[in-house]
């Protein structure tokens, strides 16, 4: 599956690139978030080729209307899908966006795989197969999270778009070193390889924006928890996250 899922990302991440080569318009949706041609050019590929690999699974996409709770509250397993993260800079074209896709076991994300196309660049793994990444199609190859060494400052990773006031604050309690703004789930990919200590979020997002990039970054030997310290739900009745901290 951790093939499957990473060359199905890699073909909506080309899909995106064609779009972004054509040109393309900005509408808002409900919530008033932007969407354009690419995230539903790369919806459609993803959910065509996961549901031609794995008819029996279903889907939750950022893109397609879920299930109603009263039926995904029973799924085992599903996949969890963000078919362009970082869609505000794709639009400013700083080449931050990637392609997120999460097989979900009992409510955690059991495998992931996140494609920044701009980059070529894939991560791939989970907490039972490891984490992997690939950069210009190479044969994928292991990665892992550096904990800092006593006494080291802290690299740190945040938000470009959405920054929040509450990070200054917490951040007063550590010795930062440097601190590394970077869009969509790739800020979850730099503490999985080892390129960040630290990825804090206070201000909100979707079970899809954080699910590939948590099974990533748990297959590297990292963490991802609520603000608490808890484990981090999935499947909840409401899709919106609160805040989480993820650690090398």
């Amino acid at each position: 599956m951790i093939n499957v899922i990473s060359d199905i990302a890699i073909k909506a991440g080309e899909k995106i690139m064609e779009v972004r080569s054509k040109g393309f318009d900005v509408e808002l949706k409900a919530d008033e978030s932007p969407v354009t041609q690419a995230d539903k050019a790369s919806n459609e590929v993803i959910l065509k080729e996961l549901k031609a690999a794995y008819p029996e699974i279903p889907i939750i996409s950022e893109e397609t209307a879920s299930a109603d709770y009263e039926t995904r509250k029973h799924w085992t397993e599903f996949f969890l899908v963000d078919p362009l993260d970082g869609t505000k800079e794709f639009i400013k074209d700083n080449g931050e966006f990637c392609v997120c896709i999460a097989y979900m076991k009992n409510k955690r994300p059991a495998l992931g795989a996140v494609y920044a196309p701009v980059l070529d660049t894939l991560y791939a793994g989970g907490p039972e197969t490891g984490s992997f990444i690939s950069r210009n199609r190479e044969p994928l190859s292991p990665i892992k999270t550096c904990p800092p060494e006593e006494g080291e400052g802290l690299k740190v990773v945040g938000s470009r778009s959405h920054p929040s006031p509450n990070l200054a604050e917490y951040l007063e309690q550590f010795n930062i070193a440097e601190m590394v703004p970077s869009g969509s789930a790739i800020k979850f990919c730099l503490v999985a390889e080892g390129k960040a200590h630290l990825y804090p979020r206070f201000n909100p997002t979707m079970e899809w924006d954080t699910a590939a990039g948590e099974a990533v970054v748990t297959g590297a030997g990292g963490t991802m928890t609520t603000l608490d310290g808890e484990p981090f739900p999935y499947n909840k009745e409401i899709l919106k996250n609160g805040g989480f901290i993820v650690k090398a």
